[in-house]
C-alpha cells in the first residue's frame, strides 16, 4: 500500500504563518504536520509515498529528502494550477501512482494520533472513511448515514442537523474502488471541469454507483482541524502530552 499526500494548497486563511511556509511544514511542538503525519504511516509500515505538491511546492521536497533522505520511496507530482483548481485535482493528478491500487488518501495539514493510521489499516474492509463527531457547522465535510450505518451523502452543504459526524480526511481504498474513482474522474476533469471542486464530490457520485466506504469512527483519539490561526493555537493547547 502507497500513501498519498495531497500538500498543493496555499492556506491562506492562516497568513501570515503560511506567507512563506506551507501548512503542511507549519510545527506543532517539535514536528511539521507532515512530519507527525509521515512518521505515523511509516510507524504503521508505510513506506511508499506519493506527494502532490503546489505552493512552494520546494520547500516541501527539500524538507521530505532531508528528513527522510532514502529510507522511503517518495514521488513528488507538482500541480501547478494549485491556484485555481482544488484537492479533487491534485488527486486526479496521482493517477499514474494511484489508479488500481491500493492506496491511503490523506490531507497533508491534518493533526491527528497516529492510532488512527493503525485502525484504518487494520479494519478488514477494503475501502474506509474515517469520521469524528462533534458539534457540526458549515464549513465541515459532512457525512450523512442511514440507519443501516451506510453513507448516503458527504459534502460541505448538507444539513448538520442530519450528519452523523465529519469526515476526518483519511481514507483507505482498495484497488476496485481506485479503478472506479479515476474512471469517475476522467470524467469530472475531461468532461465536466470540475477541477475547483473537493474530491468528496467524486464519492458521493460513486456511492450511487454502488461503490462506497465503510465508516471507522475514530472519534475517541485525539484529531484536530488547522483552517485558522485560532485553530492553531488551541491545537498546541489540546493536544495530548504523549503526542507533543
Amino acid at each position: 500500500m502507497k500513501a498519498i499526500i495531497l500538500a498543493a494548497g496555499t492556506a491562506s486563511r492562516l497568513r501570515p504563518l503560511t506567507s512563506n511556509t506551507p501548512k503542511c511544514l507549519l510545527k506543532v511542538g517539535e514536528r511539521t504536520l507532515l512530519e507527525r503525519s509521515m512518521d505515523a504511516l511509516i510507524k504503521a509500515g508505510i513506506h511508499e509515498f506519493v506527494i502532490v505538491t503546489g505552493y512552494l511546492h520546494g520547500m516541501i521536497e527539500d524538507f521530505v529528502s532531508q528528513t527522510y533522505g532514502e529510507s522511503i520511496d517518495v514521488c513528488f507530482i507538482h500541480n501547478k494550477d494549485y491556484e485555481t483548481t482544488n484537492n479533487i485535482y491534485s488527486l486526479w493528478l496521482a493517477r499514474p501512482e494511484a489508479d488500481g491500487k491500493e492506496v491511503l488518501l490523506l490531507d497533508s495539514d491534518l493533526l491527528y494520533d497516529g492510532q488512527i493510521v493503525e485502525r484504518v489499516l487494520a479494519d478488514s474492509h477494503d475501502n474506509v472513511l474515517t469520521l469524528i463527531r462533534h458539534e457540526l457547522g458549515e464549513e465541515e465535510m459532512k457525512v450523512v448515514m442511514d440507519k443501516n450505518g451506510a453513507i448516503t451523502e458527504i459534502s460541505k452543504t448538507c444539513n448538520p442537523a442530519l450528519a452523523a459526524g465529519e469526515s476526518l480526511g483519511i481514507e483507505r481504498m482498495g484497488k476496485a474502488y481506485t479503478t472506479a474513482l479515476y474512471k469517475e474522474l476522467d470524467i469530472m476533469m475531461n468532461q465536466e471541469h470540475l477541477e475547483n471542486t473537493f474530491y468528496e464530490l467524486a464519492f458521493l457520485r460513486l456511492i450511487a454507483k454502488g461503490s462506497t466506504f465503510s465508516v471507522l469512527d475514530v472519534t475517541e483519539l485525539f484529531s484536530c482541524e488547522l483552517d485558522t490561526i485560532e485553530d492553531f493555537e488551541n491545537a498546541k493547547q489540546r493536544i495530548p502530552a504523549h503526542l507533543f
